[in-house]
């Protein structure tokens, strides 16, 4: 009986975790988008897959490296 409520709580942990990531509009700088993309909040804000999140705040591959490097973002 105890595993199965923690496994369910840990399921239901984990899709609501999911149902509440980040989108691009949420963020004002690209410095926020860099730092939630990198760690896994916002894994999809890079869509099209040309190393630039959320273009809306990140104008370019040049400006998103530079946040990458001072973060430590390997991604």
């Amino acid at each position: 009986m105890k595993t199965s409520i923690i496994i369910a709580a840990a399921l239901y942990t984990a899709s609501t975790t999911v149902a509440l990531a980040a989108r691009c509009a949420d963020y004002s700088t690209c410095r926020e988008a860099v730092i939630a993309w990198c760690s896994g909040e916002h894994p999809r804000a890079d869509g099209d897959g040309d190393g630039i999140p959320c273009e809306n705040v990140c104008r370019s591959y040049a400006q998103v490296q530079k946040i990458k490097k001072e973060i430590g973002c390997n991604k």
